[in-house]
């Protein structure tokens, strides 16, 4: 099957949609005020599903400049993450494994980060297309600053997703294009994302 790779003009738009991320990111995390720093958590073990095919194929864009021997080590966490995770899940539980891109509890491929990677943390709201508004109160230290120094977590600011998912959206729209309708949907992790390698076109001989 045909390797599916970011057109550049693509590329540089998701990094400037993941700028504009940080960006809004930093402006509500500064407001509350939360930090990571001291933290006794690792965001890192979180498990967290990805679901567009061009951050998949921008994360191959980072993986393939490392060297190969960590290239290697990579590689090998993201398999062992694989059958770890599966196992847990067999048995019921939800996996709680460090990203085999995590080196020494930083993300080792930063600039490729993903979407969730970028918004986890604050409290966030997303309105849906059926107008339907979500609320995500952030994660357990941001929550412990909000109770501490709101009167409700509703008071508190929260990052507006909205439009950035949107124009997530509509560039994996684009990316896949004729074959959007005939490429499965996908929920992967990101060691499942490395461990399958690249995404392909299954159409493709």
């Amino acid at each position: 099957m045909k390797e599916l790779f970011l057109p550049p003009e693509l590329s540089c738009e998701l990094g400037e949609i993941y700028r504009s991320m940080v960006t809004v990111y930093d402006e509500v995390a500064e407001e509350i005020p939360l930090t990571c720093t001291g933290c006794p958590d690792n965001c890192c073990d979180s498990y967290f599903l990805h679901h567009t095919y061009c951050e998949w194929a921008y994360l191959w864009e980072g993986i393939r400049a490392l060297d190969d021997d960590r290239l290697d080590r990579i590689m090998q966490r993201a398999r062992d993450y694989v059958a770890q995770s599966r196992q847990l899940i067999v048995r019921g539980k939800q996996p709680q494994l460090m990203c085999p891109l995590n080196e020494s509890g930083l993300c080792g491929l930063y600039t490729h980060r993903m979407m969730i990677c970028r918004t986890h943390g604050v409290p966030a709201t997303l309105t849906r297309p059926d107008g339907q508004l979500l609320r995500f109160p952030g994660c357990f230290r941001c929550q412990e600053i909000v109770a501490d120094s709101y009167p409700a977590a509703t008071d508190a600011p929260a990052m507006d997703r909205t439009v950035l998912y949107q124009r997530l959206a509509q560039l994996e729209t684009r990316f896949l294009g004729a074959r959007r309708g005939s490429m499965p949907k996908i929920r992967l992790t990101i060691a499942e994302m490395i461990a399958n390698g690249p995404p392909k076109d299954i159409k493709s001989t």
